[in-house]
This record gives C-alpha cells, structure tokens and sequence, in this order.
C-alpha cells in the first residue's frame, strides 16, 4: 500500500520513494520465506534452525540430512530457475549487489581511456503484481504447509 502512495505521490524524491517501497516490500517476503523455513526447521528439529539466511535450507544438503515433504517442496523451487521461491532469492540478493556499468570490450584505439560512466539501466524494477503473486503463492504454501505439520 505505501508503495503505490509513493507512485501517486509528486514530491521530488518520488523516484526513491519508490524505490524504498518496493526494496521494504521485497525484503519482508523474503524475511516471510524465512520465517517458513524457521518453521520448518523447528518442527523437524534441525541441527540449524536458527540460520539466518533462507538460502542455508534451501540445499540439497539440508534435504539429504534432514528429508522432509515440506524442505522438498522449496527446495525444488528455489532450484527451478523459473520458481517464484528462485525468483524471490535472485531479486533478494540482487539488492546487495553494487550497480555496475555494463561491460564493453575496447575495439576502437583511438577511444580515450578514460570515458564517463552512466548507471542508469534501462533495468525493468520488480512491478507491483510479481511482488503480490509472490506473497499469494508464499501464504498458499505457509498454510499448506501448517496444515501438514500441525500434530493431532
């Protein structure tokens, strides 16, 4: 919600505004997908269930000491290239990452050495509906999930 506010919004820093809205909005969802993971690893009692990152349980690794239906499950997701559970991890850990001037080979010697550098990409930003069918998918899967791990 505070995200499109600052779309709608005509202040000068709107263009950051969004920016942070759209970073805080990813960084919940995967602090969400954490939290799952936590879960997880709680009622199953691993060794680590405290790891602060979701990536540590989400290897072939954790699944092999630990097989679980649920670990399988984002597991495999977070494997699949196309998953949301991939997705969410990529755009997460692309966050942490410094902007980069694209890479170009010199071919021309009589180009100056040194050129001046523009960051700005024409890079498309996670829209609202990918971030929304994320959270969609991730709550289906959570309450899926409690559903099998609920003790009767």
């Amino acid at each position: 919600e505070s995200w499109r506010k600052a779309e709608q919004g005509q202040s000068m820093n709107a263009l950051a505004l969004i920016q942070a809205e759209r970073e805080a909005a990813l960084f919940h969802l995967y602090g969400a997908l954490l939290g799952l993971c936590h879960e997880i690893a709680g009622y199953y009692r691993l060794p680590d269930s405290t790891a602060p990152r979701a990536e540590s349980f989400l290897t072939s690794v954790v699944l092999s000491a630990a097989p679980s239906q649920e670990l399988g499950e984002l597991v495999e997701l977070a494997q699949s290239k196309d998953s949301w559970v991939a997705q969410l991890l990529s755009a997460y850990a692309a966050l942490f990452k410094p902007p980069q001037a694209g890479k170009k080979s010199k071919v021309d010697p009589t180009t100056p050495l040194i050129t001046a550098v523009s960051l700005d990409e024409d890079v498309e930003p996670l829209a609202h509906q990918s971030l929304e069918i994320w959270r969609q998918e991730l709550k289906a899967l959570a309450q899926r999930f409690r559903e099998t791990l609920s003790e009767w």
